[in-house]
């Protein structure tokens, strides 16, 4: 799906996204997640940040469910300046390959966290939009 250029620009000026997922019965989960725009998809990994487990909750509902939605949001005081754009569509995962170095070379360009942590063997989150909704103040 082709993202229209305004709301592109707003996605790659945010630095977090949050990804919505759902469990096995629906249980809805929302985590907070680095993330690269790249090609009309975007990108997050599975990092060496300390984590409670590696079997991230996130990873096991894509697995078994994969539609999500993905937030990108802008607050400031002044209420004129508020935006947001959701992103919903499938989500897959890249466990190596040409996609998943190109995944990993957008995240490290993006984030310089990324260039110093082993991610080249953790799985990469791919989700292809499928319905873009916006709202407010996306020019910058």
């Amino acid at each position: 799906m082709k993202i229209a250029a305004e709301v592109r620009a707003f996605i790659e000026r945010q630095r977090v996204a949050h990804l919505a997922t759902a469990g096995p019965d629906g249980t809805p989960h929302l985590v907070p997640i680095c993330f690269a725009l790249a090609d009309g998809v975007v990108y997050s990994t599975v990092d060496d940040k300390p984590k409670r487990t590696q079997q991230l909750r996130r990873v096991q509902n894509i697995a078994e469910r994969p539609q999500v939605a993905l937030l990108f949001d802008h607050y400031e005081e002044d209420w004129g300046r508020l935006g947001w754009v959701q992103l919903r569509g499938r989500a897959s995962l890249l466990e190596r390959g040409e996609e998943h170095a190109h995944a990993l070379a957008a995240l490290r360009e993006r984030y310089a966290q990324y260039r110093g942590l082993n991610a080249g063997e953790r799985a990469v989150i791919r989700v292809e939009p499928a319905v873009v909704r916006c709202w407010g103040a996306l020019a910058g």
